[in-house]
């Protein structure tokens, strides 16, 4: 006999791809014949050699996602050490033109917490407001530039509420200011395109496993001619950036991933906003007391965000997740401090409009029939959670 929390384990429906995106079969693929495989692309062996040209391929693959060049991408281990080091590196790196950093008020802790050590240690820094929305108004940012202004660092797309930055806009705007312009595109990669050219910005930063690739691999486009300090110091690797041993089978996986991103944009991006839409839709119809947060205009496709009114985000995450129904609260890295979202009180709202926030993710593998499953579930436990909230206030 199959017990009920495996028959829900096995039933699970999973909204929350803003966490981690699963890895795709064609990636592990790529990867399995690395998996196994101990040479260093560092050494002058015939097997370093073959992992040498692996990395120098995947750095292609990603290269061609940004429409950058091959020399202009360097490896990490992670979203979070790819933004450390382009904050830190592209600020230390230029301290002649001087040491005012400006951010805003929504980007993701990496980048946020960086910032104020940065300010901690000397930097000046401007944290720009966001309107209701979640956006960044180039006019904030050209009121808030100054002939010190080193860096301007805009995420490219908030992965809480969805929100996409005009960031070529406001790329544009810093550099007619002479500062430099790097963008968390973490959120934003393989459902938005990204031209590095276009949007004009000086650095980006990427992880895989936000695309389907793998964890442990991630990465800082840099534009030729930009200076950036080392984060590591050691070997040389990645350009003489970023020293150590890089992760050939995650960063192969990367690279597979990043390819697939770029012959499937349009699809993906179209498909993934027909369910998103099928969710928030069904939600509508079915639920009072729910407001919808972020752009809807300029928004990520697969991405819903909801207040609830009348019930707590935590409790309710739990309550989904024991009905089968996984969905998230807001940055993954962040969610367990349990404190209402940065992001949301930058864009306006009170702790009490805040407190039932939740966030939707859909992922390639999400099906209409889930879609459907779901919105049976949902209203379920959330009006069951509010009768139970009103009792408790009462008592």
């Amino acid at each position: 006999m199959i017990s009920t929390r495996y028959t829900l384990i096995m039933q699970r429906i999973n909204f929350d791809y803003a966490a981690a995106t699963p890895l795709l079969p064609e990636v592990k693929r790529a990867m399995a014949a690395w998996v196994d495989e101990t040479a260093n692309p560092s050494s002058i062996s015939q097997a370093g050699g073959r992992a040498r040209r692996a990395l120098e391929q995947a750095r292609r693959q990603v290269a061609a996602l940004l429409n950058a060049t091959s020399a202009e991408i360097s490896f990490t281990s992670c979203g979070t050490e790819s933004n450390n080091w382009a904050l830190r590196g592209l600020v230390a790196g230029n301290r002649r033109k001087g040491n005012h950093l400006i951010i805003s008020a929504i980007e993701h802790p990496s980048v946020l917490l960086t910032a104020k050590r940065l300010a901690m240690e000397g930097a000046d820094l401007t944290i720009l407001p966001v309107d209701r929305e979640g956006l960044v108004s180039p006019q904030e940012l050209k009121a808030a530039l100054k002939p010190a202004t080193v860096l301007v660092s805009i995420m490219t797309a908030n992965g809480e509420v969805g929100t996409i930055e005009p960031i070529q806009e406001l790329a544009a705007v810093a550099h007619e200011h002479g500062a430099l312009f790097h963008s968390d595109a973490i959120a934003a990669a393989g459902s938005v395109e990204l031209d590095v050219k276009r949007l004009g910005v000086d650095a980006m930063s990427l992880a895989a496993n936000a695309f389907y690739g793998p964890q442990g691999a991630a990465a800082l486009f840099l534009r030729e001619g930009v200076r950036i300090l080392p984060l590591l110091e050691g070997g040389g690797q990645e350009h003489g950036g970023r020293s150590g041993t890089e992760a050939v089978a995650a960063i192969v996986g990367m690279g597979a991933a990043a390819e697939l991103a770029a012959q499937r944009l349009g699809q993906r991006r179209e498909r993934l906003a027909r369910l998103r839409d099928r969710l928030r839709d069904g939600l509508s119809a079915r639920l009072e007391g729910r407001r919808l947060n972020g752009s809807w205009t300029l928004r990520l496709p697969q991405n819903l965000h909801l207040c609830i009114d009348g019930v707590s985000s935590e409790p309710l995450v739990l309550g989904l997740e024991q009905a089968g129904v996984v969905v998230g609260i807001g940055s993954a890295c962040n969610s367990k401090a349990m404190r209402p979202s940065h992001v949301l009180k930058a864009m306006g709202l009170s702790d009490d409009e805040a407190r039932g926030a939740l966030v939707f993710t859909v992922g390639e593998p999400t099906t209409e029939e889930e879609i459907d499953r779901a919105l049976e579930l949902i209203p379920v436990v959330i009006e069951k959670l509010r009768r139970v909230t009103k009792l408790t206030v009462r008592t």
